[in-house]
């Protein structure tokens, strides 16, 4: 009976909640332990803090890294945000080091990384709105057109631009999306389709010799609209060349004066740039207009690539146009995520 009595009151207090707090109090009193008056923990570390330190500077001052060679400092800002990575990885090693140093300098990168996209990590999503929006790189070789434009359409948005479309898809395109969008247009390589009427369609001269954007006013319940369409040339990376932008460049700057000259007060680019918001090469663009995800959106909204999103190089930006949400749509038979918008065009309502 006594024994019985003995192995019911060890086994009561030799589980649950209290006797794992225990375990972590005592886990606890040994890291501190182990770090009370040891005068080392000061003078270990000091390479991991010099890190922390040049990662604080790389990320604080990334502008004035140079497009000189390999046009280094826009591949550093297309993965600005994944150098937030490092910041962990530096806590982790400053423990196991036992450095006091280290683990300070390391607030550095934590603070700068926090300033810059901090408010990304924020839901800055409402509700309302008057127009949605949906832009998508379909991928020249995506098996499933017919089902790329069903997806899409079955987002709700009022106006879609396709881009990267080839001659035999558009007919595929222009059916599957025919009962939806009642006006349509496509230039080149590129698309838009619109529950609202389009006036003004043109292509846009990009620099490339071949149409890759389009431009036309949608006429939306609350007033007229510039959309502009835009696949900006592709980027690659190469060891012999680095990051090989020169030509994308280009064409964002013609993009970004044909904008500048639009008459219309209200305006909405939706495209594959094939650059972050970060990249210093979109200026001409990025400098006078609104990006909806920055603005209106929750998270990063990485784009691209689908199998594991790394950036958002396809863009919904606005001028003249108030963001209210932004979101990324499921994937579909493309090597791009699509993204929406809802906006409000009539800015004067309440």
């Amino acid at each position: 009976m006594a024994q019985q009595a003995y192995m019911t009151e060890t086994d009561s207090g030799g589980s649950g909640p209290e006797r794992r707090g225990n375990r972590f109090r005592r886990l606890l009193e040994r890291l501190v332990t182990g770090w009370r008056g040891d005068p080392r923990i000061w003078r270990r570390g000091i390479v991991t803090a010099v890190v922390a330190v040049l990662l604080a500077l790389v990320m604080l001052l990334h502008a004035q890294i140079p497009n000189a060679i390999g046009n280094l400092g826009s591949l550093t800002e297309t993965f600005l945000p994944w150098l937030g990575l490092f910041v962990p990885l530096l806590v982790l090693i400053a423990v196991v080091r036992k450095s006091a140093t280290a683990l300070i300098a390391v607030v550095l990168p934590a603070g700068v990384w926090l300033n810059l996209f901090g408010g990304l990590l924020t839901d800055k999503t409402s509700a309302g709105g008057d127009l949605t929006v949906a832009t998508h790189n379909v991928n020249a070789e995506n098996p499933d057109p017919s089902g790329t434009a069903r997806d899409v359409a079955a987002s709700g948005a009022d106006v879609v631009a396709l881009q990267e479309l080839t001659a035999t898809a558009v007919p595929v395109y222009e059916k599957a999306l025919a009962s939806t969008y009642k006006y349509h247009s496509v230039q080149g390589t590129v698309g838009l389709w619109s529950k609202y009427p389009l006036t003004g369609v043109r292509a846009v001269d990009i620099k490339l010799g071949w149409t890759r954007a389009m431009r036309a006013a949608v006429t939306t319940p609350s007033g007229q609209v510039a959309v502009y369409v835009a696949h900006l040339p592709s980027v690659r990376v190469k060891m012999e060349a680095g990051f090989t932008a020169r030509q994308r460049d280009k064409s964002a700057n013609a993009l970004g004066e044909a904008i500048a000259d639009e008459k219309l007060p209200r305006s909405v680019l939706l495209g594959d740039l094939n650059g972050t918001m970060n990249d210093r090469a979109l200026n001409a663009v990025t400098s006078q207009m609104r990006s909806t995800q920055g603005a209106a959106g929750s998270g990063f909204g990485f784009s691209w690539p689908a199998s594991f999103p790394m950036a958002r190089i396809d863009q919904i930006l606005v001028k003249g146009i108030e963001p209210v949400t932004s979101w990324t749509l499921p994937e579909t038979g493309s090597d791009h995520f699509p993204v929406a918008a809802r906006v409000k065009v009539d800015t004067t309502a309440s």
